[in-house]
C-alpha cells in the first residue's frame, strides 16, 4: 500500500522536529517522492549523514510502503 504525504511528513517531523518538509509526488501513484528536509539537526553532518537520519526516519517503510525517495537536505541559514 502506497504511503501519504502526510504520513512521510509525519515519520520525519517525528525524528526532526525542527524539521520544514516539501514533498512532492513525482509520478501520482503515490510511490515515487521528491522531498526537501532542512533542518538545524542537518548543522556539521555530511550529506551522506543527512540522508541517513531522514531514512532511518522512515525506517522499514523505506523501500517497502515508499518505493522511491530522491532527497534533498538542507541547513538552515
Amino acid at each position: 500500500m502506497p504511503m501519504s504525504v502526510a504520513e512521510i511528513e509525519r515519520l520525519i517531523k517525528a525524528a526532526l522536529p525542527d524539521a520544514r518538509v516539501e514533498i512532492q509526488d513525482l509520478a501520482g501513484d503515490g510511490d515515487h517522492y521528491r522531498a526537501i528536509v532542512t533542518s538545524e539537526a542537518f548543522r556539521g553532518k555530511t550529506r551522506l549523514q543527512q540522508h541517513q537520519l531522514v531514512y532511518r526516519a522512515l525506517g522499514e517503510k523505506m523501500g517497502s510502503q515508499l518505493h522511491a525517495l530522491a532527497l534533498e537536505t538542507r541547513v538552515p541559514s
